[in-house]
C-alpha cells in the first residue's frame, strides 16, 4: 500500500479534514508540518508547484488538496491509488 504524504500546517482546517478522511479509510499517513520547517515548505513547493496546504501525495502521485482528495473518494477512485 502506498503511503500518503500530507503537507500541512497546524492551523489549516482543510488539512484536518484531509487527515480525518485518510484516517477514516485507514490510509498510512506521513504528516509534514511546513509551518515548522522552511526546508519542508520548499520541498512541498518543489514537488507540487503549489504554495498552499494541504498538498497530498499518494506514493509519488500528486493528488492536490482536500477538494481533489474528497472528489476522488466520492468518485470511488481513491482506493485504487493505494494499490498503484
Amino acid at each position: 500500500m502506498n503511503t500518503v504524504t500530507l503537507y500541512s500546517t497546524g492551523t489549516c482546517p482543510w488539512c484536518v479534514q484531509a487527515e480525518n478522511l485518510l484516517n477514516r479509510i485507514g490510509a498510512p499517513v506521513e504528516k509534514i508540518r511546513v509551518d515548522q520547517s522552511a526546508e519542508q515548505r520548499d520541498t512541498m513547493i518543489a514537488r507540487s508547484g503549489q504554495r498552499t496546504v494541504p498538498q497530498i501525495f499518494i506514493g509519488d502521485h500528486h493528488v492536490g488538496g482536500f477538494s481533489e482528495l474528497h472528489a476522488l473518494e466520492q468518485q470511488g477512485e481513491l482506493a485504487g491509488l493505494f494499490r498503484s
